[in-house]
């Protein structure tokens, strides 16, 4: 095999595009994504270092990092230099981000504000491409139980199964629950079925003694919620 099909690793990288000896001497707050997520893959393709293949694969993400947080393995591997061990890598580090993002939320945090909710929802709503419906199950102190994906649906609707939201809620010993789904258009005004569903909601839940606290409806950076808007 030539010299010029071979991969280039960190080694032979410039001195300037060596992320590693970077990340020691000047802490891993001074790098880039790229160079983050090329220290992961370890290689680069034949002509072009491992930065460089980040670079330009976080190029084609509309939203960046939390696009590609989003991305199939299969979608991640269509790019020139990045084979499925690569793609895998760069799975497994980004889901450990986000799980450390969550944790303290997750854990500690009482849920008392659609701010704080919206932070837990951004990284599993914001960049997707077709409805879902989620339901946050809380326990007596607003801490979250745990979190769920009733419904997927196409780019303008999901059905939800309002007796499947709560058997779930039922099951976890869930005190109150917060109802969120996405609008990927952008148009964050509640439709009539969103009203709608969330009137069943409310009225479904009482009979159990379980509180509806809020819907969200979020979008790419913002949200809107029934709650601060008095609608519920």
């Amino acid at each position: 095999m030539s010299n010029v099909s071979q991969k280039l690793t960190i080694k032979q990288w410039h001195p300037d595009d060596r992320p590693r000896e970077k990340l020691k001497e000047k802490g891993s707050e001074s790098l880039s994504v790229a160079e983050l997520l090329a220290i992961i893959i370890g290689s680069g393709s034949p002509g072009e270092s491992a930065v460089g293949l980040m670079k330009r694969v976080l190029h084609h993400q509309k939203n960046g990092l939390m696009d590609l947080q989003h991305i199939s393995l299969q979608n991640l591997t269509k790019f020139k230099g990045v084979g499925m061990v690569k793609a895998i890598k760069i799975k497994a580090v980004l889901e450990i981000s986000k799980r450390l993002q969550l944790l303290p939320y997750e854990q500690k945090k009482q849920l008392t504000s659609s701010a704080l909710v919206f932070k837990i929802l951004m990284p599993f709503l914001c960049p997707l491409d077709h409805e879902e419906f989620w339901i946050l199950y809380l326990n007596q102190s607003h801490r979250l139980l745990e979190k769920k994906c009733l419904s997927k649906g196409g780019i303008n609707q999901t059905v939800v199964d309002i007796r499947l939201g709560l058997k779930y809620a039922i099951e976890l010993g869930a005190i109150s629950l917060i109802l969120a789904h996405n609008h990927p258009s952008g148009n964050l005004t509640p439709s009539g079925q969103d009203i709608k569903i969330t009137q069943k909601f409310i009225k479904a839940a009482h009979t159990f003694d379980i509180i509806i606290l809020d819907h969200l409806i979020v979008s790419e950076k913002r949200y809107f919620s029934f709650k601060d808007e008095n609608l519920i």
